[in-house]
């Protein structure tokens, strides 16, 4: 760059001087004069333009230039998570990782000379983020082996503390933006905080599918193919009348209302707070509309999530046609270790269903006064961005990696389909739907107004709430509680 640079001022200098030629002898003085001012002038410019692009290259190597870490000093790598789903990604996938317990990954281990210790805290009512904004600001100066080094966070509320000093730009790490080339940009724009510093990173992708019963299939439709069902499916208008066919073969069509809420919910033209006050988007009035009717048509149960009746139609006798889920729902919730379980069998197929959506998503922060900084930085590589290893996840835990390419090479290869959906390889539909995430509309609050939303409308249609206006007081009392700096 630096070369050519330079050859475009002596060019420009030596055209100059050949001007001096091209007028008369009596203006020879006066011509010569002019020149030499035409060259200086010519000679500066091209001179400045050089030194200019030499100091835009030099920022932009200086941007992708190593960072030199400190010596790591802890003795234990503290990580703060609400399951053990990371756990068992770093048990299973991170090199040289020695567990203490291979059947219980939350039990830890060690890494080289280093201790690994998880603390667990149930995501439920706020529980594990009341825990983080307890012990992250005191990091900086909490004894060596109590310091947080690692902690993770959901999409619901990640924006909480990516906006916040409490976690590390990854760049602080020395993990490069050309590093990253390979991952799915939602699950970038999710961590980025305000100033365009990226504060974590994720492993995984989730974009969601309809995930049907295969044998209720065949019995209500006569087959199971899922472009068979996916016409049963298609929109919600054509789901609701699907649901009466269910109905009438003693099928649920969800096991709860609270079951399509995230494909409604992943679909709004507006966030949950807008200047500090609460929202109420025209697709989720629409999906309580939705799901009054389905409840009062006894086409679903209106049961919490994760509820003991919820996972029920994980097996025969629940007599549940679908769930709608990304693949960490298929494989990792699903009861597919659990003998008699639809699952297990490989009992489910899946299709894209009447809208597309996700649904959550775990990313890896580096907590602000870790002393383990670089072997934060190594995990963080090596679960998400080496191609090798996350390749071995896909194939060990049917999970879909951030990685577009590999997941790309593995949609079109029949021996990354799932057990679980009893052969089919449900990638490409992965893929598309990853494409299109937007998480314009997320907020800090998210998992706050989900929750208590879902709450004050399940009562609505219990019956508890005579109308939706009563509920949606409810809704207001409750998140207002919750986050009383908000209003609506």
């Amino acid at each position: 760059m630096k070369k050519k640079l330079l050859s475009v001022v002596l060019s420009t200098a030596m055209v100059a001087s050949l001007l001096v030629g091209c007028g008369s002898s009596n203006d020879a003085a006066d011509d010569s004069a002019a020149t030499d001012a035409a060259t200086d002038e010519a000679t500066d410019a091209a001179t400045d333009e050089a030194t200019d692009a030499t100091d835009a290259t030099d920022a932009a190597t200086d941007e992708e230039a190593d960072v030199e870490l400190p010596e790591d000093t802890g003795k234990v790598l503290n990580i703060y998570c609400w399951n053990d789903e990371f756990a068992n990604r770093l048990k299973d996938h991170y090199p040289g990782y020695e567990a203490n317990d291979p059947d219980d990954a939350l039990a830890g281990g060690k890494i080289g000379d280093v201790e690994v210790k998880f603390t667990s805290t149930p995501s439920t009512d706020n529980a594990y983020q009341n825990n983080l904004d307890a012990t992250l600001p005191g990091n900086a100066d909490a004894a060596a082996d109590d310091k947080v080094d690692m902690f993770l966070v959901e999409a619901d509320y990640a924006l909480k503390y990516v906006n916040t000093d409490l976690c590390m730009p990854v760049a602080d790490l020395g993990i490069k933006d050309s590093e990253l080339a390979n991952q799915y940009q939602y699950t970038k724009d999710i961590m980025t905080d305000s100033d365009g510093n990226l504060k974590g990173l994720s492993w995984q992708g989730c974009p969601g599918v309809l995930i049907y019963n295969r044998e209720a299939a065949k019995e209500v439709f006569g087959s199971d193919d899922p472009d068979t069902v996916q016409a049963k499916v298609s929109d919600w208008a054509t789901f609701n009348a699907t649901a009466a066919e269910m109905k009438d073969a003693g099928y649920k069509m969800t096991a709860t209302t609270n079951d399509t809420f995230r494909t409604y919910s992943n679909n709004v033209t507006t966030p949950w707070v807008v200047d500090g006050k609460i929202q109420i988007d025209d697709n989720i009035k629409a999906w309580v509309d939705a799901s009054k009717e389905m409840a009062d048509n006894g086409y679903c149960g209106t049961q919490a999530l994760w509820s003991d009746d919820w996972s029920k139609g994980f097996y025969p006798d629940g007599k549940v046609f679908c769930y709608f889920g990304p693949a960490w729902l298929i494989n990792f919730s699903m009861a597919a270790d659990t003998e008699g379980s639809i699952a297990n069998a490989g009992g489910w197929g899946a299709c894209e269903g009447p809208q597309g959506f996700y649904w959550g998503g775990t990313w890896i922060a580096a907590a602000t006064g870790t002393d383990n900084a670089n072997l934060v930085a190594d995990i963080m590589r090596k679960l998400t961005t080496d191609e090798t290893i996350m390749t071995d996840i896909v194939k060990a835990d049917s999970d879909f990696v951030n990685n577009k390419p590999a997941m790309e090479a593995a949609a079109q290869d029949d021996s990354y389909a799932f057990p679980v959906l009893g052969g089919q390889n449900p990638l490409a539909m992965f893929c598309a739907g990853a494409d299109k995430i937007s998480l314009s509309n997320i907020t800090e609050y998210d998992q706050g107004c989900n929750e208590e939303f879902q709450n004050a409308m399940t009562g609505y249609f219990d019956g508890n709430y005579a109308t939706y206006d009563e509920a949606l007081d409810a809704f207001y009392t409750a998140i207002t509680e919750k986050y009383p700096e908000l209003t609506y």
